[in-house]
């Protein structure tokens, strides 16, 4: 196994930066200085989505950043994810509209369907009332045309199964070039794994240390016997060992975090790695999905009347 794995070849010829800062739960006033120490230490990937709340003041970074010469626009690569109110076609092109008026930016590297879930458009809350029925053939082509269009330089989906991306594969004159979901040593996600490089599509994987600052996932990811053994064994941190791990996997891992010493040691990555004896031991940790997705599972209002139905068996 090389050291460096620097980045990930997508479908589109683009690469796609191994390790990039998750921006999910990053409060506003304290996102940008997570964004400007993230790439000052050398971060070349940022995950941001309109739901996050924050894309404005990421934008206002980001502004600062080129003018200042600390990184050219070329180098970075944005990812962003239209939100489940946005997902009836007309209403696609002018969800990216706002994300790109927001990062100030006139493209972004990928845009994703954030989910395989559509909510009522205004709605601000995961009430089963305002889920509705999705037409995800229809919402793709309408992302097609923002790929088409160069506003996003890449395209795909976020949280959907193997089965729900095999059936927009079978539909998509653009294939989707990356899957981006919950994916750690506690969520292995072996048989998504498998599909994807069977198709060519990018495995991207959040939440990779299993969330450890989230007050309603109660997961302790890191605290794994076979993580802490390993990470001993190699004298890195568990955090860093769950990274490196994600990375020969052959998937990109987006850490979330907006404290510096952790944005810097989330980033240790590269130069060395995990042996392929120890790499073998992961198998033995147990596997439990923490983002189900609960609130958009009705057994009348919603098109997924159970978890198995939203996530297809994969749960």
């Amino acid at each position: 196994m090389a050291n460096e794995i620097g980045s990930f070849e997508l479908n589109t010829g683009a690469k796609i930066p191994s390790v990039g800062l998750g921006t999910w739960q990053a409060a506003p006033g304290v996102v940008g200085d997570a964004v400007a120490a993230a790439v000052k230490i050398g971060y070349l990937h940022i995950d941001c989505a309109s739901r996050y709340g924050n894309e404005i003041e990421i934008g206002k970074v980001l502004k600062k950043l080129f003018e200042d010469g600390v990184v050219k626009r070329e180098k970075l690569f944005i990812t962003s994810k239209i939100w489940l109110t946005e997902l009836d076609p007309p209403d696609v092109p002018e969800a990216l509209n706002r994300t790109l008026q927001d990062l100030q930016l006139d493209y972004v590297d990928l845009y994703l369907m954030h989910w395989p879930v559509r909510l009522k458009k205004g709605t601000a809350d995961f009430k089963p009332e305002n889920i509705m029925p999705i037409d995800i053939p229809s919402t793709w082509k309408a992302m097609e045309a923002l790929y088409d269009s160069g506003k996003a330089r890449a395209i795909g989906v976020s949280n959907f199964s193997t089965k729900k991306l095999s059936d927009l594969v079978e539909n998509a004159r653009v294939p989707p070039a990356v899957n981006q979901v919950e994916c750690h040593p506690s969520w292995q996600q072996h048989k998504l794994h498998e599909f994807c490089k069977s198709k060519g599509i990018h495995l991207s994987g959040y939440s990779p240390l299993g969330s450890p600052g989230t007050t309603w996932v109660k997961a302790d990811v890191l605290k794994s016997p076979v993580l802490e053994t390993v990470a001993k064994e190699l004298g890195k941190s568990p955090a860093q060992t769950a990274l490196r791990w994600g990375l020969q996997m052959g998937h990109s891992v987006l850490p979330k975090s907006t404290n510096e010493a952790r944005i810097k040691e989330n980033f240790d990555v590269l130069g060395w790695s995990i042996p392929k004896e120890m790499f073998g031991k992961f198998s033995e940790i147990e596997q439990a999905r923490l983002v189900q997705g609960t609130s958009f599972v009705h057994e009348t209002l919603s098109p997924y009347k159970t978890l198995d139905e939203l996530w297809d068996g994969e749960i």
